[in-house]
Parts: C-alpha cells; sequence; structure tokens
C-alpha cells in the first residue's frame, strides 16, 4: 500500500496515541470504505474457486457417502462458516480495525502477539503451498506450448523440485508480490475478475466431460461402502471439514470487512459468495469428477491434471491460465494479506503493511512449500494443527466481543500503551484469554494429531472453538470480582 493509499486509510495518529509501539497507517481504522458487496463476493469466489478448493470440495465425495449426503453435509457446512464471517465481519465492520488490532480486544494490546503469530504462521505455510499449486499449473502450461524446449529442464530436481519447476514457482511468487506491494484497492480490484472469470472455464468443463461420458455419470464416486454408524460421522465430519478448511479466514475475515461501507454489505456478499457460490462450485466439481470416472476410469479430483488429458492445446492453455489466475487471487487474499498485518503489529514503527508482505514472501521460500504439499503425513499433520490452533482463538475474540463486551469498543485503547487504558489488563496481556487459549489448543491439537483420535480428528476447529470460548467464560466469569474485565464505552 503506498503512503498516500495509506494514509487514506488510516489517517494520522490521534492525540495521545504512542504510534511507536501499536499504530502506524497500516493498522489504524479504516476511514474509506471501497469493499461493495460484489467485491466480497469476489473475493470468496477467488477463495472457493482455487485448485484446492476444487480438489477439497471433490475429495468430499469419497468418504463413503452418497452424492446427495455430502451436498447436504456441504450446504450445512458452508452455513455455519456464512455465520462465522457474518460475526467476525460485523466486527471488522464496525470497528475498521484489522485482525491483530480486533485481537487486542480479548488476548491485551501486547498479548495480541500470540494470535496473530499464529495466524501469520499458518498463512505463510499457506501462500507457500498455494504458490506451488500455482506453479504447476503454469508447468503443465508450459509443457503443453514448448515440450522439447522444456523436457530437458524436468529431468533433474533439486530439494524436491526441478528446474522448470523452480522457475515456474518464482515466477508466481514474483507475480503475487507485485500485486500485493500495489495496495489493497489493487488487491481488491484483482479479485474483482479474478474469481468469476474461473465460471468461463468451469462451465465448458462441466460441458465436455458430460459430452464426452455421453450423459453417463457415476455420482457415486467412492467405492467404499460403510455402516449407517459411519455414514453418520463421515456427514458430521464432512461438516466439520468444511469450517476447517475456512477457519484461517474466518479468524481474519474483519482484514476486509473493515473496508466495507456497512453490515448489510458484508451480509450480502458473503450470502452470495458463500452459501450460493460455495454450493454450485461444488456441484460443478463432483460433476466434473464424475464425469472424469466415466470418461478416463479413474475419478480426477486435481483440476490441472484432468484439463491435461484434454487433447486440445487450446482449451488446455486456457485453462491452465485461468486456474493460476484464481489460485493467485485466493493466495494474496487469503494466505498473503493476514501475514502482512500480523507482522506489521509486531512492530509497527519499523514494520509497515508492505514490508510485513516481504517477509512473508521471503519465509514462504524457506519453508520449501513444495515439500510439505508432496508428503502426506506432513500435510496431514499440518492442516490438523490449523484447526487445534485457530478454533480457539475464533471462540475466544467473538465471546469476548460480543458477550462480554456486547461489541462496545473504545477504540483509541487499542492503540494506547496506558496502563489505565481499557485493554491494558496485566502489563499488556489478557490472563484470561491466555488461561483459555492455552488447554483449548492443546486437547484439540491432541485430537487432531494423535492417531487413536483419527475418527474425531476432522472435529479439531470446531471442538478448539468451543472450549476456546467455553473456557474464557469460566475464567473471566470466575475472576471478575479479583480482576474484572472493565465494561468498554461506545467508541
Amino acid at each position: 500500500m503506498s503512503t498516500s493509499e495509506m494514509e487514506r486509510a488510516g489517517g494520522s495518529a490521534p492525540e495521545g496515541i504512542d504510534s511507536n509501539r501499536l499504530w502506524n497507517a497500516d493498522l489504524a481504522p479504516a476511514t474509506e470504505r471501497p469493499y461493495t458487496a460484489y467485491s466480497l463476493v469476489a473475493m470468496w469466489m477467488s477463495d472457493v474457486h482455487s485448485i484446492g478448493g476444487y480438489t477439497f470440495a471433490a475429495g468430499l465425495f469419497f468418504l463413503g457417502l452418497a452424492a446427495w449426503q455430502v451436498f447436504v453435509a456441504l450446504i450445512i457446512g458452508i452455513l455455519l462458516v456464512f455465520v462465522g464471517m457474518n460475526l467476525m465481519g460485523k466486527a471488522g465492520t464496525s470497528t475498521g480495525v484489522p485482525y491483530p488490532v480486533l485481537a487486542r480486544l480479548s488476548f491485551g494490546l501486547f498479548g495480541a502477539n500470540i494470535p496473530a503469530l499464529v495466524r501469520a504462521v499458518i498463512g505463510i505455510a499457506f501462500y507457500g503451498i498455494q504458490t506451488y499449486l500455482a506453479s504447476v499449473a503454469l508447468q503443465v502450461l508450459g509443457l503443453a506450448m514448448f515440450p522439447s524446449a522444456i523436457k530437458g529442464l524436468t529431468e533433474h530436481s533439486f530439494l524436491g523440485l526441478s528446474a522448470f519447476g523452480y522457475i515456474c514457482f518464482f515466477v508466481l511468487w514474483l507475480l503475487q508480490l507485485a500485486l500485493f506491494q500495489r495496495g489493497m484497492n489493487t488487491v481488491r480490484r484483482f479479485a474483482d475478475w479474478a474469481g468469476p472469470v474461473i465460471w468461463v472455464v468451469m462451465i465448458g468443463l462441466t460441458v465436455a466431460i458430460i459430452i464426452a461420458a455421453h450423459g453417463h455419470l457415476r455420482w457415486r464416486i467412492s467405492d467404499v461402502h460403510v455402516s449407517t454408524g459411519h455414514a453418520v460421522l463421515e456427514f458430521f465430519s464432512a461438516i466439520a471439514l468444511t469450517l476447517s478448511y475456512f477457519s484461517a479466514l474466518l479468524l481474519n475475515f474483519c482484514d476486509f470487512s473493515r473496508f466495507a461501507p456497512d453490515v448489510r454489505s458484508v451480509r450480502i456478499g458473503n450470502f452470495w459468495g458463500l452459501p450460493v457460490n460455495f454450493s454450485a462450485f461444488a456441484l460443478v466439481s463432483v460433476t466434473v469428477t464424475a464425469g472424469s470416472l466415466a470418461v478416463y476410469h479413474k475419478a480426477i479430483t486435481d483440476p490441472v491434471l484432468l484439463v491435461a488429458q484434454v487433447n486440445n492445446k487450446a482449451v488446455l492453455i486456457l485453462a491452465a491460465i485461468t486456474f493460476t489466475i484464481a489460485t493467485i487471487g485466493i493466495n494474496v487474499v487469503a494466505n498473503f494479506v493476514s501475514p502482512a498485518f500480523d507482522i506489521a503489529n509486531l512492530w509497527p514503527r519499523k514494520v509497515s503493511f508492505r514490508t510485513g508482505g516481504f517477509i512473508t514472501a521471503g519465509l514462504a521460500l524457506v519453508v520449501m512449500p513444495w515439500k510439505i504439499y508432496s508428503t502426506p503425513v506432513i500435510i496431514n499433520y499440518f492442516l490438523g494443527a490449523l484447526g487445534a490452533f485457530l478454533g480457539p482463538l475464533f471462540g475466544i475474540m467473538m465471546l469476548d466481543y460480543y458477550i462480554t463486551r456486547r461489541q462496545q469498543v473504545v477504540t483509541d485503547d487499542l492503540y494506547r500503551p496506558d496502563p489505565g487504558g481499557t485493554y491494558y489488563y496485566d502489563r499488556g496481556v489478557n490472563p484470561n484469554a491466555i488461561g483459555a487459549f492455552v488447554p483449548a489448543a492443546a486437547i484439540a491439537a491432541v485430537i487432531a494429531l494423535v492417531h487413536t483420535f483419527k475418527s474425531e480428528a476432522p472435529f479439531s476447529w470446531v471442538i478448539g472453538a468451543v472450549l476456546g470460548a467455553g473456557f474464557y467464560y469460566i475464567i473471566t466469569t470466575m475472576r471478575t470480582a479479583s480482576q474484572p474485565v472493565p465494561a468498554a464505552a461506545a467508541a
């Protein structure tokens, strides 16, 4: 975000606020609100219409359930996501502050660095993984256009990636960095068309696969047959996994809703972008996957690999470019913006939103995401930890904002390190929130990562959110007499 753009978004520091420790123009409450309902719909399209989103939706149909059961589970799951996004979205729109600043309400001015770092680490890892997935589409495109020239670059690998793989990864890495450094308005404008454009390819791919299969689609994709009891468990697992898939944005959706003009715009954008769009995309994903089973005698859940089967270079090129664009859209929106804010929150005087983005991009290289993604054990443990740690944070923050504070916020005190301030607590840390987060995250992590609880692992985010909120309510209630939480006056 440029200096002038930052000044328009946040203005100068209010009198009495220590800009060296808690404030900079990027972290200040938004004053300009350019995100319309359409912008949010397009943002959700970018989130859903990615390679990862397609694979996730198609993969749920391998749980052993009938197609209609999976669709019902997806609809229930996305409706719960819709409710959660509205809760976090209203907090962002009402306060105008980004996620790490909103976390100061419940965790304290400096204690908020804990939830900010947790979200940043997860965002950085996923940023690298999505960049790698987009680079795979770019590799498919390159091999289709210049097979003889590129083949030699794919024959040897270093640290798990071929020379051509590195070239494609760095091209995507630089493109995303260039997009990000132009600021949030550029990100919004890119998402406004990047998300919807994938529908062109998906509709065309759906029609093509139905024609190729002569209309004979096998809707029960999985050959797994489960008992009634196990089917019920898998049904609720599909609901929980849908929540987990959106768990990162459930936590930091306020980074975007803060730029919306009102809560109504957020709700409208969320409705069309989540329940409506997600359900339609899931239908298309499973139709295409069922078609691939009929045409190629195997279910292909990766759209890039499916398009690679098409014996039409023009279609392949168009689809590869489109999927690459869509994945860039979600990567910048979901996995770049939040870590940039979170890292800036650690040292506002020295680290701006833009600098935080450069740090995010650099660290995404260090984790070698292609190794994480290519190792099922590592990615499963990583995804398990994702829900285990993000769930408690969401539960604590939402209970604090809606129940404890009844949506009343002293905005200036979020930036003022004054011992008498509303959110100073104990030297800037709220022990109630820490005391709730640690056991909730520990229990959820055990459920997610210990093999004994394999059947319960998909529920780690839900369990973590419920435990985090429950522990926070109990601890806060018990300590009210000796350590009351100050009642905030309306900003």
